[in-house]
């Protein structure tokens, strides 16, 4: 099946996306021609599929360890796969394309639980992630080959599973004129900082710490649940910056450790979030400056890390990038640097990360390395992703 796949002038792919934030799935229809360096990529279709409040209650259980249990976790794992194969076959169908058409499906799946520091479990040291979606619920209910469950591999030697996304970035956005930066801010923001005429081991990307997480959660909190997120920044724009809840937030020892680093609920999640409010409101702070500080946190943390590196262009993209108050934020602290959205290279950026999945499954049909080792601190280069044959 792959050798077929690899002989073909161009394959169709369909990428899928749900993100830390768990607010939806986002599938790419892409075609792609050739791979690795050689890769031409070309959006064909993106659709969003919004997650009803009772599926989005149910993800949001499984993030919580107190409440989560082992049936939930299968049962919401199957569920996915159902809603995965379901969104697939809508984008196939509004792309006005039959599935005959797809060579491919790849999906990432809901991230659940990430933690990739050693621990000792058994006589072994163990980092572990868990990212569900049922992939041959998927492949049998489309009857399309699906490529699933990408991060495992990179963990296997000695990785820490993220971000994988980098290796599509390097494709996408390498230049031979500037040294270029590619933001993503989702729940958890991360870069990658790609030199000019860059090879893939010159690539290096990292999380910088939350990004839209703690301000959603607070947001959440202030709101009583009625709002998920701060629209256009605008209550962070009328509260106040506290200097001592941002520098008290900046101590968090994430921030001083050197890449590769990779981060996730299980350290900027709803604990550190309440800890956060708790510690803004005994300084005597109103909501809207707590929320102004948490969006200041982001910004710092990602214009710290990105201070490290020579760039010219910072390429932003994610939920973020429709947070103005936050893109204020950071283009007064990078001063020096031209700042870009993924629009601008002609790709939406809700379809930018399914997108990106497409691109390391078409490396999989070259059974060729898709990681990034000095974005995930792998051993060595490998092939990601486990092949589901159609049904």
């Amino acid at each position: 099946m792959l050798e077929y796949l690899s002989k073909k002038e161009s394959r169709i792919i369909v990428g899928l996306m749900s993100g830390t934030s768990a607010d939806g799935v986002d599938a790419s229809i892409v075609e792609i021609k050739g791979h690795s360096r050689e890769s031409k990529v070309k959006l064909i279709h993106h659709y969003h599929y919004e997650y009803p409040r009772e599926i989005k209650g149910l993800i949001h259980k499984l993030f919580d360890i107190e409440n989560a249990n082992i049936p939930l976790l299968s049962n919401v794992n199957f569920l996915l796969g159902e809603i995965f194969a379901k969104v697939t076959l809508e984008a196939i169908k509004e792309a006005g394309l039959s599935r005959d058409g797809i060579d491919l499906i790849a999906s990432h799946g809901q991230t659940i639980f990430h933690f990739p520091y050693p621990q000792e479990l058994g006589g072994f040291q163990i980092r572990s992630t868990l990212q569900i979606g049922e992939g041959a619920v998927i492949a049998e209910r489309t009857g399309i080959t699906t490529i699933c469950d990408f991060r495992v591999r990179d963990m296997a030697v000695g990785g820490q599973g993220a971000p994988l996304v980098p290796f599509a970035d390097w494709i996408l956005f390498t230049s031979s004129s500037v040294n270029r930066g590619v933001l993503n801010i989702g729940g958890i923001a991360n870069v990658t900082i790609i030199p000019k005429d860059a090879d893939i081991d010159d690539v290096i990307a990292f999380d910088t710490g939350p990004g839209n997480m703690v301000i959603d959660e607070i947001v959440r909190i202030i709101s009583g649940g009625k709002l998920s997120f701060d629209l256009n920044g605008d209550i962070a724009r009328k509260g106040n910056i506290s200097k001592e809840l941002l520098e008290t937030a900046l101590l968090h020892p994430y921030f001083d450790m050197s890449p590769p680093k990779t981060t996730g609920r299980e350290v900027f999640g709803k604990a550190f979030a309440s800890t956060f409010y708790e510690k803004g409101k005994s300084l005597g702070l109103k909501d809207e400056d707590i929320v102004a500080t948490a969006t200041a946190l982001t910004a710092t943390t990602i214009a710290n890390s990105i201070c490290q590196f020579e760039i010219d262009e910072l390429i932003i993209g994610g939920g973020g990038a429709y947070n103005s108050y936050l893109i204020e934020m950071l283009n007064r602290l990078l001063p020096e640097i031209n700042i870009k959205t993924h629009e601008d290279f002609g790709i939406p950026n809700q379809a930018k990360e399914a997108l990106a999945f497409a691109i390391l499954a078409n490396e999989v049909v070259f059974n060729s390395p898709n990681n990034v080792p000095r974005a995930t601190g792998a051993r060595k280069r490998v092939v990601l992703g486990k092949i589901v044959p159609g049904g």
